[in-house]
């Protein structure tokens, strides 16, 4: 009975990070209110990097040059593709004089390395103002550049956007894709409003290109072949350069993976680069993820064993009210409120999910971005 009263006691304690978590670090972002700004119509440069994407750029390019925006250009980076990106890049350049193609030919220093060919990208780019998704991604509404742009003020010089996967009827994969998604912005929104921003994804990114020099580019994370987006804004990141974007018009929609061996490969890459985090960031995410493991191993325990199962029972049920009540009202911000109903099964299976990525990654590391 003693190993059962000590488990118990963590099992306390455990709960109370949950809260805290949830409620008060997340419920950060559960409870914002952005504030409208008005329209600014500075110049900026769109960069997209792409590496054997001719079909992607096909069908999203027209979406973000069809923008309704003043001034701006699309910095198209092919980088050494072997299928027909250059020209599908250069067939687009002669309807849009806008278009600005940067061909990046490998070099043995950096072969592989897309973060070489984002910095010729961002040197070639004409505006300060620079804004990045992917090849994969569009824009959801004709006002994304506005939206994203209106968060920049002579203090704010990096913007963090909300880049959702499309929404697949009855498919398990797309709700796990996209619940991992979410949670993942609610963390980093949440973190961003406290102060202590950890990462942004480079599907919906922007940030002064002075920023960018200031910080010396890539180069202290160079070698580390993911990561041109968490990385960098884990670097550079303050409290007060930093402003997130969740307005509905400012969201970027990719295609989500098909199978769930793809899914796990691009997971394994996001999760290699975390090790590259600031050390209190680091303490945050694994805090996080381990009460989350222990909540669900010992309330199976403690309900097997019917050991103080009344009050067992009764933090299990505070600690899920706590969780949808903050992930009703973020997911209501984010649009996705239809995984809301999916959580507790959701989330039990991204914790083993997680954890099996984690153990591989031990083993090997997943090579190049492509």
């Amino acid at each position: 009975m003693l190993l059962f009263d000590v488990l118990f006691y963590v099992f306390i304690a455990i709960v109370a990070i949950q809260i805290i978590y949830y409620g008060f670090i997340f419920g950060k972002f559960a409870s914002v209110k952005q504030k409208k700004t008005s329209a600014k119509n500075q110049p900026v440069s769109v960069i997209i990097c792409a590496k054997n994407e001719a079909e992607n750029l096909k069908t999203n390019l027209p979406s973000i040059l069809s923008q309704a925006y003043l001034s701006f250009e699309v910095v198209l980076i092919n980088d050494n593709s072997s299928d027909d990106t250059l020209q599908v890049m250069q067939a687009f350049s002669k309807d849009h004089e806008n278009i600005k193609i940067v061909n990046v030919k490998p070099i043995e220093a950096f072969w592989g390395n897309k973060k070489y060919a984002l910095t010729l990208g961002i040197k070639a780019a004409k505006y300060n103002t620079l804004l990045f998704t992917d090849a994969d991604c569009r824009p959801t509404s004709k006002h994304w550049i506005s939206k994203m742009s209106e968060r920049f003020d002579s203090q704010k010089t990096l913007v963090l956007g909300y880049g959702p996967y499309q929404k697949i009827k009855g498919s398990l994969l797309n709700l796990l894709i996209r619940f991992e998604t979410f949670m993942t912005a609610v963390q980093y929104f949440s973190y961003a409003l406290l102060g202590q921003t950890y990462m942004a994804v480079g599907r919906n990114l922007a940030y002064r290109k002075e920023l960018f020099f200031e910080a010396n580019g890539f180069m202290d994370h160079m070698k580390v072949l993911s990561g041109d987006d968490d990385l960098f804004v884990n670097q550079v990141a303050s409290k007060k350069n930093t402003a997130i974007c969740i307005a509905k018009q400012s969201f970027t929609e990719s295609v989500p993976k098909h199978t769930f061996s793809e899914w796990f490969l691009q997971k394994r890459r996001h999760v290699s680069t975390a090790s590259h985090y600031k050390l209190k960031h680091k303490v945050l995410l694994a805090l996080f993820y381990c009460s989350q493991f222990l909540f669900w191993g010992l309330s199976i325990i403690l309900l097997i064993v019917l050991h103080q199962w009344q009050i067992v029972v009764g933090l299990i049920s505070l600690r899920f009210i706590v969780q949808y009540t903050t992930l009703y009202s973020a997911a209501a911000k984010l649009k996705e409120k239809d995984l809301i109903l999916f959580v507790p099964f959701l989330e039990l299976f991204l914790i083993t999910f997680q954890f099996f990525i984690f153990i591989k990654n031990l083993s090997s590391k997943p090579q190049h971005w492509k």
